[in-house]
């Protein structure tokens, strides 16, 4: 169950610190490979920034009816000195009709070097929401992730999860939001030797959403998990400035509770900085 929830805020300095060994030359001048590592941190702190927006905070969203969604793949192979393959593969699939929104999520890793797999991940997500009103939904949250590398009794072959529940906004207007939810579900976990637990878990949750001003915004993410063998608690708070019509930042700070560990609390510090002109 300690693997349930999982919430990072990216640094734009980290990112670019250990970005640095990446930055191989792919031609003569490291051109490409440059404006590629650059793509790359422009779009986690892109991404930072919107998960901070929270879609879901006004409502029942007005998702485009019917079937939606998006994929993408990249592939890289090298021979010669080096010989190596990297797969990803990501798709994200809606299905709205009326009330009822089903979104599935689909990730796979898989890496390669000199014929020796060092990756090969697969991540799958399944949201449900009903949405009985402005006020109240139930949803249906399900997520799996494999490791078919896993080969060890500390090593996690399978993480599963699903759980039912029901969710009630308590705020709800353009400034201020704050909705919670709670239920009970079912954590399945394998590890690299084939043994296998089952058990019961309860989850709850907050997020909450407060606009000062047009320029300044605030959230608060909170998480409780707690079964028969670990608790974990885990809150995001984080501040986004507009500083200037070119100039946006968010910082964070995300504390990460696992009663399961021997030094049971994490915490982390983002600062997400985005420059446009």
């Amino acid at each position: 169950m300690k693997t349930l929830f999982h919430t990072a805020a990216l640094s734009a300095l980290a990112l670019l610190m250990a970005g640095t060994a990446a930055l191989a030359q792919s031609t003569l001048t490291g051109t490409t490979a440059l404006n590629d590592r650059i793509d790359a941190i422009d779009t986690a702190v892109a991404d930072d920034m919107a998960r901070a927006e929270d879609a879901s905070r006004f409502g029942n969203p007005e998702f485009k009816a019917g079937l939606s969604g998006s994929a993408s793949l990249s592939y890289n192979g090298k021979t010669g000195n080096i010989n190596s393959q990297d797969l990803a593969i990501g798709a994200r699939l809606r299905f709205a009709q009326g009330k009822f929104v089903q979104t599935i999520g689909l990730a796979l890793d898989y890496t390669e070097a000199a014929g020796v797999q060092t990756k090969k991940d697969v991540f799958g997500v399944y949201d449900a929401n009903y949405y009985l009103g402005d006020s109240f939904y139930g949803f249906v949250l399900g997520r799996v992730k494999t490791d078919g590398l896993a080969a060890t009794a500390t090593d996690t072959d399978t993480d599963a999860f699903v759980g039912v529940g029901p969710g009630y906004r308590i705020l709800n207007n353009p400034n201020t939001t704050w909705r919670v939810q709670a239920g009970v579900g079912l954590s399945y976990l394998k590890d690299g030797l084939g043994n296998t637990v089952n058990e019961i878990g309860y989850i709850a949750s907050s997020r909450f959403f407060w606009k000062f001003s047009d320029n300044v915004f605030a959230t608060n993410d909170t998480d409780f998990l707690t079964s028969s063998t670990a608790r974990r608690v885990t809150n995001d708070f984080g501040v986004n400035f507009k500083l200037t019509e070119i100039m946006s930042t968010r910082v964070s700070y995300l504390t990460d509770y696992n009663s399961s560990n021997a030094v049971r609390t994490d915490n982390k510090v983002g600062v997400s900085l985005v420059f446009g002109f």
